[in-house]
């Protein structure tokens, strides 16, 4: 049974995402506060975690921090702040998405369910190598010189989508409409966040990037190396 964390500190609220949630067959692990949260999720991993930016010990952000220490799980953001530097702030420390309240409790689990979808195995696809990093696609796995390298549910889809069509556009709109769905066409700051992860993580250059290329105003390819020879 999917286990997913959820971080509130309203109790109505915390109580209201619990049972639908509950309803739906998925197990909580219901949390008012930071260090309640993770100790949550230190005594039973989630498969997934809901977390409220504004908690009354500590911002959300260091929960999303500390957990991105240890799991690679999707991590949905509620939070009552519209800002960009805000979802930015979130995205950049390791979320995978962010819900503004009020929300719809049908977007919300639409938005679970999609998470989990991205972070479940993949078919048996082939092996893509460059130069610098190699990418298991069966395994979801990608490893550079220095060894295996984490990524993040979403940052492992926007790679996986490239790499699957390499040399070839992939716009904004492709890329934002199949990672986040069709409400988030134009929600460039996410796709600026994410491959900026993945270039620190992967190019051996990540100012100057060789695969993960951005044709500006429009998307991002990934070019593979050239055949030797």
């Amino acid at each position: 049974m999917t286990r997913i964390l959820v971080v509130d500190d309203d109790p109505h609220l915390l109580r209201a995402l619990t049972i639908a949630l509950g309803a739906r067959g998925y197990r909580t692990s219901p949390a008012t506060d930071a260090v309640g949260a993770l100790r949550a999720a230190a005594d039973a991993p989630p498969d997934l975690a809901v977390i409220d930016l504004g908690l009354p010990d500590l911002d959300g952000i260091t929960v999303i921090e500390s957990l991105r220490g240890w799991s690679t799980a999707p991590i949905i953001v509620l939070s009552a702040r519209h800002d960009e530097t805000a979802k930015i702030n979130a995205l950049d420390a390791g979320a995978d998405d962010y819900v503004t309240k009020p929300f719809g409790m049908g977007e919300l689990l639409a938005r679970i369910r999609a998470a989990l979808r991205r972070a479940a195995p993949a078919e048996e696809q082939p092996v893509v190598t460059t130069a610098a990093f190699t990418v298991d696609l069966a395994a979801k796995r990608v490893t550079t010189a220095a060894g295996e390298t984490r990524l993040t549910p979403t940052e492992w889809h926007l790679l996986e989508i490239l790499v699957r069509h390499p040399g070839r556009l992939v716009t904004q709109r492709q890329l934002l409409q199949e990672v986040w769905g069709p409400r988030y066409e134009k929600e460039t700051n996410y796709l600026r966040v994410h491959l900026a992860n993945l270039r620190r993580k992967l190019e051996p250059e990540p100012s100057r990037p060789r695969y993960l290329v951005t044709e500006p105003g429009i998307g991002y390819r990934f070019v593979p190396d050239p055949p030797a020879g």
